[in-house]
Parts: structure tokens; sequence; C-alpha cells
């Protein structure tokens, strides 16, 4: 079946020695994952692959096969034309670091329309922006919207949040209560919408011990998930 579909670049490995297995976060199939026959093959095939770079937006037009696990793509071009993302050292640590999440995290083969736009419009977001160094951890904790574990924004006045239930709490429950700084910053990121991450001023020690408590909200609601790889070179190039 041949159809047009959006897509988000997740990831990309090679596969035998001349194809290409993309995987993709679509508007009307959820993840997608794509196989490009003899793309490696020549220096004249090899230059289509510069539309699979991580988080890149595409339009594809598909031959979908609703029975197998690979489909193939006809016809490929680029839906939105990042201006930064793929060329800013910095943008390009955030990117590898959420387009690892994402192929992790993202599994439903489903149409998810409104994910979707969140993914679009907040990657378009950062390559327009200048001021971007908290973008990934309200990316995240937005993240965790529409994967079904948002922490609860009740009683946010209460002294510790707990990262096993998701609310907060009047009592210090141990290993899964935070306060402190990773306290006031998640009730700062949980009000505020991107256009106002430049007024939130955090350090890059204060940045590095919130994503870790973030990841470890990711690891207690989603079985199996791991820090990513490419943690250790996104907190090198924001140190």
């Amino acid at each position: 079946m041949l159809t047009k579909n959006k897509g988000i670049v997740l990831s990309k490995i090679k596969y035998r020695d001349n194809d290409l297995i993309v995987k993709c976060y679509t508007q009307q199939r959820g993840v997608v994952s794509y196989i490009l026959r003899g793309v490696l093959k020549s220096k004249k095939s090899q230059a289509k692959t510069v539309y699979f770079q991580a988080l890149s937006q595409l339009i594809l037009e598909e031959v979908y096969k609703p029975k197998l696990s690979l489909h193939s793509i006809k016809e490929v071009k680029l839906n939105y034309v990042y201006t930064s993302l793929h060329t800013n050292v910095y943008k390009s640590a955030i990117v590898l670091f959420l387009a690892e999440i994402l192929s992790s995290v993202l599994k439903e083969e489903e149409k998810n329309e409104s994910l979707y736009n969140y993914l679009e419009t907040a990657l378009q977001y950062l390559d327009s922006e200048d001021s971007f160094a908290n973008f990934h951890l309200l990316f995240l904790l937005r993240l965790t919207r529409y994967l079904g574990f948002q922490p609860e924004n009740l009683n946010n006045d209460l002294p510790y949040f707990n990262l096993q239930s998701g609310v907060f709490e009047q009592n210090d429950m141990g290993m899964y209560s935070i306060s402190g700084e990773n306290l006031t910053l998640l009730k700062r990121l949980l009000g505020i919408n991107f256009d106002a991450l430049q007024t939130v001023k955090i350090n890059a020690k204060q940045r590095q011990v919130f994503l870790n408590m973030l990841l470890y909200y990711f690891e207690l609601h989603l079985g199996g998930f791991r820090k990513p790889k490419s943690l250790q070179v996104l907190n090198d190039v924001f140190h």
C-alpha cells in the first residue's frame, strides 16, 4: 500500500553491506521501521542518507505492508529544514541524547497525533532558539505526559516529591523523595512553557543533578529503561 506519512527519525543502523534500517516516529502509524536497500552502495545513493539524520522531520512516500516488520520508502523529502540542529555542537549533543531516549521509550505502532505534534513543535523550537541549555529537561518532563507518568501537579506547595508515586507529599519517603534544589526546579519547570525557559537560571552541576533525577524517574516508571550512552557526551559538552 503506497501512502504518504510524516516521520521523525529516531535511529538508523547499517544492515548487511549496503542497506540501512531507519526507525521513525510517524504521524499516522507511530513507530515504523523502514529498510533502504542499496542506499550505501555508491556515493550517489549514499547522498540520500542525509535525510536520515537524528530527529530529522520528513515527508515519506511509503510502501506499507501491515504484516511486515520492515517497510520501504519510495520517495523522501524534508518536511522541515533545520538551520542549526545538526550544525551547532551543543544542539547536536542534545539531539543525539533525545533521539536515543525516544528510540528507547517509543514502542507503540499506532497513531498518536498529539505526541507527534509535540515532538515536531518542540524540535522546531530548539532549532530556532539561542538559549537552550535547559531544553532537554523540559522536553523530557513534558514527554512524561504522553508516556503516562506525568508528575501530578496538585499540592505542589508540599515539601517533597515522590518519584515512585509521582505526587507531592508532606513527608519524606526515603530514597524516592526529592527536596531542595531538585524540588524547586521541578516545580518551576512544571509551571512554564518552552518560551519561558530562558528565565530558568541554573549552573551545569545543577542541570546535571536534575537530569540524573529525571532519568531515574523514567527508570522507575518504564520497564527496561536505562540511562542512554550519549549522556556522558551531553554532560561533557555542557560542563
